[in-house]
């Protein structure tokens, strides 16, 4: 009998299929539907500081009065975070798989304390999404790692629940990061983030948004990197995150060393069965090549267990399709 059972920053799930933090799972109807599909996890829509820091920026532009400024600053910070906090406890309350918060941060400090409040609202576990973008010319890259190390330090000081940090890939040495990160305790890493992308819209010259959604071919990227990370840092999970559009995107990912798969375009395409339609080909994947649970093919073709790794370092395009005219 086939059993997809995985475990992930030590919870037993269901299955390795997570839905990522998204409008897919911004309130307890849509969490419910993502439960009854089959998901072994769910992550929140994110609280976002950037937006709520932006927010109470324009909404305080009305008054010169600091008081009144501090005022307005406090409000909106402390309402967004209780409404989120309600959202983790009407989804304990209504589903039976991992709730995992998701917070947005664009700072090492302010938000640890609202980690600790998750934590009471009965949060399974929480992702952590930090990026700074780096455009101070004489800052050393270092300086920028430092406040991912900072905050994972201030992390476990404060909370017990796992945490996984969900990363971009434009690091300079990922691994080193990663191994660091390793180092401070963090228990499990998502590879990767999708950012917001800017484009020009050059009929109006204006800057608009470039594609949201993930497509098929973005797997690409993070397959390299969970194939290497979770070889050469095998202490700490990996969670393969944009791309994941199937089946057999789902069934690469875990074939690189993945612990579990997260997936959110692909819903906003086909609907919420998509996911159920995912692990019915994961089984008949794993029933016609004889594996009865996933631990038996995880990671076979990760860098450590190939004969060959380079194919992992393969990045010189013309090297290796030079005949093509």
């Amino acid at each position: 009998m086939i059993n997809l059972e995985t475990q992930y920053l030590g919870i037993n799930l269901r299955n390795p299929l997570i839905v990522s933090s998204s409008g897919l799972s911004s309130t307890v109807d849509k969490i419910k539907q993502i439960e009854e599909n089959g998901a072994g996890a769910v992550v929140l829509k994110s609280l976002f500081e950037e937006q709520i820091n932006y927010e109470a920026l324009t909404l305080a532009k009305g008054t010169d009065y600091p008081e009144a400024m501090d005022y307005v600053n406090y409000y909106i910070k402390n309402n967004s975070v209780e409404n989120y906090l309600k959202l983790i406890r009407q989804a304990k309350q209504e589903v039976s798989i991992p709730v995992f918060a998701s917070i947005n941060c664009v700072s090492a400090s302010q938000w640890v304390e609202f980690a600790k409040k998750i934590e009471e609202a009965g949060a399974d576990g929480l992702e952590v999404n930090v990026f700074i973008l780096p455009l101070d010319k004489n800052a050393r890259a270092d300086s920028y790692e430092k406040i991912y190390y900072e905050l994972a330090d201030k992390l476990n000081e404060t909370i017990s629940i796992p945490y996984a940090f969900k990363l971009g890939s434009n690091f300079t040495n990922l691994v080193g990061v990663v191994e660091r990160l390793n180092a401070v305790d963090v228990p499990g890493v998502v590879l990767f983030n999708r950012f917001y992308e800017p484009d020009i819209n050059v009929d109006n010259l204006n800057f608009t948004a470039a594609e949201v959604f993930s497509s098929p071919s973005d797997i690409r990227l993070s397959l390299r990197w969970v194939g290497i990370i979770s070889s050469k840092v095998e202490k700490i999970d990996v969670s393969a995150s944009t791309g994941v559009h199937d089946g057999k995107g789902a069934i690469k990912q875990l074939l690189a060393g993945a612990r579990t798969v997260q997936i959110c375009s692909t819903i906003y395409k086909n609907g919420f069965a998509q996911i159920k339609n995912i692990l019915e080909e994961m089984k008949g994947w794993m029933q016609e090549h004889e594996f009865d649970r996933v631990e038996e093919f995880r990671g076979k073709l990760s860098y450590s267990k190939l004969e060959e790794p380079m194919i992992y370092e393969r990045s010189q395009f013309m090297r290796y399709f030079s005949s093509i005219q």
